[in-house]
């Protein structure tokens, strides 16, 4: 190339960027990471920002904005295996355009408050959940429904935790995210994990199979064993001591029986040394609110086998 030439201008593709940081964040998430701290700025969730560039992939950026805001957002983030302290999160400000926000976003710097031991091993156990990850967003086993969804939902949590919450089959608005309990039953649900004294961040939620049946009819046998070996390392590698089925369908499809769930509450089941709990899908509560008390006397016997202190009432659970 002569002096006098310029370089070639490469088109500035938004939408391709924008998935490029939204696929990094959702890598975040099923780290544990459900928040991030952006220097000289305020806190935001780790979804409300994947729902921003979710809008600018697929709407693109508004006029006027100057690209290099959208590249600062672009930077890379700091990798989940280096420990830090104090992770924070951006809080909401003044209501404005998702793309105005995500437009001014300077270059995100995540800390994480655990030990440098338990980081190593928390992020080994991270990259092989990556790596499976990978391998479902790659899957076409099930036609229908690799060529329905927009995201494959994987789980998302600690992935050293001592519980596991096992649900049916994403929905629209996990589907939207790729991540499981997003939407109505979703805050139900962090309504219990919080009433055990928990978070998300202590937990992992993960469902029967990794994307969403059309019109959000119940996953299909077939379509459960699709699922199944991918199910089978997940928990491999995690190794959670309690997992609680969350519905029929998931009681089920895990314990491989037929017995109502009515039946199969208040008691542990053995499955491969994990102790399983079966009781009511959030979305059920939703539908029948006087469950919750039924739902709520099965977290208590699940938090006293766990060695949680035990409150006698939680609200907005029972």
């Amino acid at each position: 190339m002569s002096a006098d030439q310029s370089p070639p201008t490469v088109p500035f593709d938004a939408a391709r960027i924008a998935k490029a940081i939204r696929q990094r964040l959702q890598s975040l998430a099923r780290a544990g990471v459900t928040s991030i701290r952006t220097p000289g700025t305020s806190q935001t969730d780790l979804r409300e920002l994947q729902n921003q560039l979710a809008a600018i992939e697929k709407n693109g950026l508004p006029e006027p904005v100057q690209t290099s805001a959208i590249e600062a957002t672009a930077s890379p983030v700091v990798p989940i295996s280096e420990p830090r302290t104090n992770l924070q999160q951006i809080p909401d400000k003044t209501p404005e355009s998702v793309t105005e926000k995500t437009a001014t976003l300077p270059t995100p710097n995540v800390a994480l408050n655990i030990s440098q031991e338990e980081a190593l091993m928390r992020s080994k156990k991270q990259n092989q959940l990556d790596i499976i990850c990978q391998e479902v967003e790659n899957c076409n086993a099930c036609y229908e429904l690799a060529s329905t969804r927009n995201n494959t939902v994987f789980g998302v949590g600690n992935a050293d935790a001592r519980l596991v919450f096992y649900g049916e089959a994403p929905g629209a608005d996990e589907d939207k995210l790729g991540e499981p309990f997003v939407g109505r039953a979703g805050k139900l649900l962090n309504k219990i994990i919080a009433a055990m004294g928990l978070t998300r961040d202590d937990i992992y939620i993960l469902n029967t199979i990794k994307c969403r049946p059309p019109g959000n009819r119940n996953p299909t046998p077939q379509e459960q064993q699709d699922c199944a070996d991918f199910l089978k390392r997940q928990l491999d590698i995690i190794q959670p001591e309690y997992i609680v089925c969350l519905g029929a369908i998931a009681s089920h499809s895990f314990l491989e029986c037929k017995t109502p769930i009515g039946q199969m509450r208040g008691q542990f089941f053995d499955k491969n040394g994990i102790k399983v709990l079966c009781t009511f899908h959030p979305a059920y509560l939703l539908r029948d609110p006087r469950r919750k008390r039924d739902v709520w006397e099965d977290i208590q016997f699940l938090m006293k086998d766990m060695g949680l202190p035990v409150p006698e009432k939680s609200e907005g659970v029972t």
